[in-house]
């Protein structure tokens, strides 16, 4: 299976290879996991990324939504680095962005927060 595709990206809504997503979610190298929920609603732990760890990409995109209203925590960004695992943390449009930049060529995962 190709890496999945980011085709399109608005407040509350992403398509990805051609499916229309309305809420967040963790886009893997293999698949798309939908309705990706946090513990804490807008704060992002470690244990949300628990399929992240597992899927051991060389990056993760984070996108905290259109206005950056999901906190990243620098404990959180912290265990991923530990994990050997790099960390970009944007807002959710340049987020996808940078996710379909980087999947050509790096094992890359986004975990979106599609509205605030």
């Amino acid at each position: 299976m190709a890496t999945p595709l980011i085709e399109s990206y608005t407040f509350g809504r992403i398509v990805v290879d051609g499916r229309r997503y309305l809420r967040d979610l963790i886009i893997y190298p293999d698949r798309v996991g939908d309705g990706w929920q946090r513990e804490e609603g807008h704060s992002l732990s470690p244990a949300d990324l628990a399929g992240v760890f597992e899927a051991r990409p060389e990056v993760l995109v984070v996108g905290q939504g259109t206005f950056r209203r999901m906190d990243v925590p620098a404990h959180t960004v912290e265990a991923l680095r530990d994990a050997g695992i790099e960390v970009i943390v944007e807002a959710t449009r340049t987020a996808c962005q940078t996710y379909n930049r980087l999947r050509p060529a790096r094992r890359v995962v986004a975990a979106l927060h599609l509205s605030c």
